[in-house]
């Protein structure tokens, strides 16, 4: 019989790992699941309260909607402005930081942690995301422990980053890759100005 490369029953969480008693997250979960999740989608500023209540630190002007899932709210960071599309996911068994003015489309996963494969008991090992001011993930984008999204960049649909995102980079692809620059509007601007002096 050959030895175990994964014996789940062994499993135990690092001391301390959730960051808040047992009774603390269940009460959230109970919170997310009724008064979180049976919102009406206007009331922006009741699930920002919420997410208060329970340790985030949230913005002025947030809007996450209400089919958003977020593990832990206290290890959870949003700037101002910033938008959480429905049902993305914020596993934020580590800490998550949304720059302002940010965008995480809807269905995007942002995963904050993983497992040590190369030990039987399946250690959890706590990570990050950080995605910078005025980054924009498209839909289904997941984004994997560790990385961050540098400001202004955009992430196509459907990618997966694995590692950190440039600043002001368009990145698309499985696993995401830069494909070219962000424009800007002075960007556009240049480019109207040549187009009319070749004319």
């Amino acid at each position: 019989m050959p030895s175990p490369v994964q014996d789940l029953k062994s499993f135990v969480l690092p001391p301390n790992f959730r960051g808040r008693p047992a009774w603390f997250v269940q009460l959230w979960w109970i919170v997310q699941a009724t008064a979180f999740h049976g919102s009406p989608q206007f009331l922006y500023g009741w699930r920002r309260f919420l997410l208060r209540l329970f340790g985030a630190n949230i913005g002025r002007g947030v809007m996450i909607r209400p089919t958003v899932e977020i593990t832990y709210p206290w290890k959870l960071s949003i700037g101002d402005y910033s938008w959480v599309g429905d049902y993305a996911t914020l596993y934020t068994l580590g800490e998550i930081r949304i720059g302002d003015n940010a965008c995480v489309s809807q269905h995007c996963y942002l995963a904050t942690a993983y497992h040590d494969i190369t030990r039987p008991t399946f250690d959890m090992i706590g990570s990050f995301v950080h995605i910078e001011p005025e980054a924009w993930l498209a839909t289904r984008v997941f984004v994997a422990p560790g990385v961050t999204v540098g400001r202004g960049a955009v992430v196509g649909a459907c990618s997966v980053v694995l590692k950190d995102v440039p600043p002001m980079m368009i990145c698309a692809g499985n696993p995401a890759r830069p494909l070219r620059k962000r424009p800007t509007v002075s960007d556009a601007a240049q480019e109207r100005a040549a187009e009319q002096n070749s004319l």
